[in-house]
């Protein structure tokens, strides 16, 4: 069997040269996720491309013309779509100039490290002149933007939060913001090759650490945990950690030293908690109403914190939220006022149990990848901003205290990703998808953003090229040689931008004389010889690819953030503007953001239940990551499919939520806002507190082609909006929406996302 490697897991296959016959997880993996059934499934799917196919209104009429995303399509063989997309890039680049090009590929894609669509692309349009690209991520927009000034630069945080070992050996008390869900810790960017989502916890569990889960959602903890569980209202945590860090002040539970020695800012943030600055103190009583959780809870919960070695660990979906900076900043200012920071399996976490690789040791070096070269245009946008680029060009905006101006993009080219699954209120986007001349998409796939596209060439799947691999901060290193065949028509990224390079007089730039298999081979010898030490010798390429897997060594394996910190923080600071861990910024404060002042505080939401003007949508939906798919990576792969009703994504409600709609398990359902609806199909269950929908994303968007608001098929952010977290990160807020469900009473719509775009000759 041929090992082979992707975002959810490394895996093992047989092949008949076209299909997968045999897929199993790799022998070493002693926690294997069930999405490696989506794999072969979805390798021949009708939704396949089978060649490249231009807009027939694009293709007639020229860029800019009406129709996309209504057109039917036109096959073309490669020789025209190439000619054709070297004309527009020509005419493009040649009139309006490198900023009118957006280079999009937001999108996990390949897990494999040179047939990456983001670098492939960024590599080529750079060959080019430059393009503008975006900064930051959906996953972790807010808390990117925000860290570098309270606690360090996030890409950092990442690789190095406290190791999972030492927690299992060590703390006392979990206290997780938004849980530790078992399902996000299958996946990981770049892969996972060794998943331990619950053996750490039970470890831990057994050893009589207690966990504490605070979340809509019961199974966000796994049962190994054994959790309490706390049902604090959606979007409320910041106002709940508030009122556990009143108790420890008020009730001299705090580490003064600590704060006094390693924080700054303590005291302005006090002056607010205790109520001097604007008259409310911030006790348990004031957040019982806000929360639902009750105040004797919060005051237990302080204390018990207090008296324990701690781990106060924040999901990222809690920034994904409007004003999402304040629960992961106070998750810092609680675990500051602990005292517990530096110190093995307490202190302060942030995305455990929403990455396979958060908590695993740091590596002592990257794998080999392409470089992308030097991009000549300085203008950028927050990845969430797209919709506002494309429907405002020339607007100006706040972000990270600078004033931004969006450019006017003529040409968006997309690889390797799909922004209608990562974004919101699609039907915004599919109004600001009208604006560019011109839209290319690589896709193996019919997914929502190649439907909307005016020329779609076909990209191979991983499996159908060599490549090879590693997880961020994964220790194993793989080979992944093709296992098949490309299906139809389809080619790697690399070849295609080497044929449009050639055209365009830009092809050494692009290849330097090389060929795909050259380069993986290139790049590990670069790689091996930079790297080969007397303790970590480095295999001949050779060897490594036919081998399975090379392991590479970490830095420290019972690793404690902030250790060094901890030990002397003159010695060693923090990248923080002082150098110490901030309760109060400065340079926030000096922006004069009021989404965003210059301490954590507690902000009320613009959608907010107890609002008159939103009590027609009561239900607070949680807009999470699906079980059964990455994101909506092979939606339609076996694994995935099984999970729907009649075809439609599944929606948990509680029981007493159900009864008081009139609506039965498996029943069609219709869920609506103001800003959109879709189908789903009712899962009844009590795991999901009372007042909250559950609908995950990553159902392939299926718009009635008369009402784009309108998702036949369940994906959720038709009703999330398309606004920022805050003027500071301009991060997005698609985890939380209020909506309202009813009974679908009309006939099921046909779904037309399972199958090809309409074609013409």
């Amino acid at each position: 069997m041929t090992t082979h490697l992707t975002h959810w897991g490394a895996f093992e296959a047989v092949s008949d040269g076209q299909r997968l016959t045999e897929v199993r997880a790799w022998r070493g993996d002693p926690e294997p996720t069930p999405l490696i059934g989506n794999i072969a499934s979805a390798q021949h799917h009708p939704t396949r491309i089978a060649q490249p196919h231009v807009r027939a209104g694009w293709l007639d009429h020229g860029p800019g013309a009406p129709g996309r995303g209504e057109d039917p399509f036109v096959p073309v063989t490669w020789e025209t779509a190439l000619d054709l997309m070297a004309g527009e890039l020509r005419r493009v680049y040649r009139t309006f100039g490198a900023e009118s090009v957006y280079g999009g590929s937001y999108g996990w894609a390949s897990a494999g490290r040179f047939h990456h669509a983001l670098s492939q692309l960024h590599r080529f349009l750079n060959c080019l002149g430059g393009f503008v690209h975006s900064v930051n991520d959906y996953s972790m927009g807010t808390c990117k933007v925000l860290m570098p000034y309270v606690l360090g630069d996030m890409n950092w945080l990442y690789s190095h939060f406290t190791a999972k070992s030492v927690i299992a050996e060590h703390t006392e008390l979990v206290v997780a913001f938004g849980g530790l869900s078992p399902k996000n810790q299958a996946v990981a960017p770049g892969g996972a090759s060794r998943h331990h989502r619950r053996e750490w916890i039970a470890t831990a569990q057994a050893r009589g650490c207690r966990f504490v889960s605070i979340s809509p959602l019961r199974d966000d903890m796994p049962t190994e945990a054994q959790a309490e569980w706390l049902a604090a209202r959606p979007g409320s945590d910041a106002a709940l950690m508030l009122a556990l860090a009143q108790v420890l002040d008020a009730e001299g539970l705090a580490d003064n030293a600590f704060l006094d020695r390693y924080t700054v800012g303590f005291d302005r943030f006090a002056a607010y908690m205790r109520g001097a600055s604007d008259g409310v103190v911030k006790d348990p009583a004031w957040a019982e109403s806000i929360t639902g959780v009750p105040a004797a809870r919060i005051r237990g919960l302080a204390r018990d914190m207090a008296g324990a070695r701690t781990l106060v660990t924040v999901s990222w979906s809690l920034q994904r939220a409007e004003y999402g900076e304040q629960p992961v900043w106070l998750g810092v200012v609680l675990a500051a006022m602990l005292g517990q920071i530096g110190l093995p399996g307490g202190g302060f976490g942030h995305g455990y149990g929403c990455s396979a690789t958060v908590g695993e040791p740091t590596r002592q070096l990257e794998v080999p990848r392409v470089a992308q070269g030097t991009n000549r245009v300085s203008t950028y946008i927050p990845v969430a901003r797209i919709a506002d680029m494309l429907l405002t060009p020339g607007a100006e905006y706040d972000y990270n205290g600078q004033r931004l101006t969006f450019p006017d993009i003529r040409l968006v080219y997309w690889c390797g990703g799909n922004p209608f699954h990562h974004h919101q209120d699609l039907a915004r986007l599919r109004r600001a998808f009208d604006h560019p001349d011109t839209v290319v998409v690589h896709d193996p796939f019919w997914t929502a953003t190649a439907r909307y596209a005016d020329i779609v060439l076909p990209a191979t799947m991983s499996i159908e090229r060599d490549d090879y691999g590693a997880g961020t901060n994964d220790r194993m290193f793989f080979a992944m040689p093709a296992l098949t065949e490309p299906a139809g028509q389809a080619r790697d990224d690399y070849t295609i931008f080497a044929d449009l390079a050639e055209r365009l007089g830009v092809a050494q730039a692009y290849t330097e004389g090389r060929t795909s298999g050259e380069w993986l081979r290139h790049l590990y010898e670069q790689w091996r010889a930079e790297h080969s030490t007397p303790g970590f010798v480095v295999p001949s390429y050779d060897e490594f690819w036919a081998g399975d897997g090379l392991e590479l060594p970490v830095v420290e394996p019972a690793q404690v953030l902030f250790a060094d910190f901890r030990a002397d923080p003159d010695v060693h600071p923090l990248t923080t503007p002082t150098g110490r861990i901030e309760i109060y910024s400065d340079t926030i404060a000096a922006y004069g953001y009021p989404d965003c002042p210059g301490h954590p505080v507690w902000l009320p939401p613009r959608e907010w239940p107890d609002d008159p003007a939103v009590q027609r949508f009561p239900l607070h939906l949680i807009a999470n990551q699906p079980k059964t798919k990455l994101h909506s990576q092979l939606d339609i792969g076996a694994y995935s499919r099984a999970a729907k009703i009649a075809g439609r994504e599944p929606v948990r409600l509680h029981p007493d939520d159900a009864t008081a709609r009139g609506l039965h398990e498996g029943q069609i359902v219709r869920i609506f806002n103001d800003r959109g609806s879709c189908l789903a199909g009712l899962v009844i269950d009590d795991a999901v507190c009372a007042g909250v929908a559950q609908l995950s994303t990553g159902a392939w968007y299926d718009p009635d082609p008369a009402d784009p608001s309108f998702c036949r098929h369940g994906n959720p952010n038709v009703l999330t909006a398309d606004r920022p977290s805050s003027s500071l990160s301009q991060g997005c807020t698609g985890h939380y929406a209020l909506v309202q469900i009813e009974p679908y009473g009309a006939n099921l719509p046909p779904l037309t996302v399972l199958d090809p775009p309409p074609t013409r000759p």
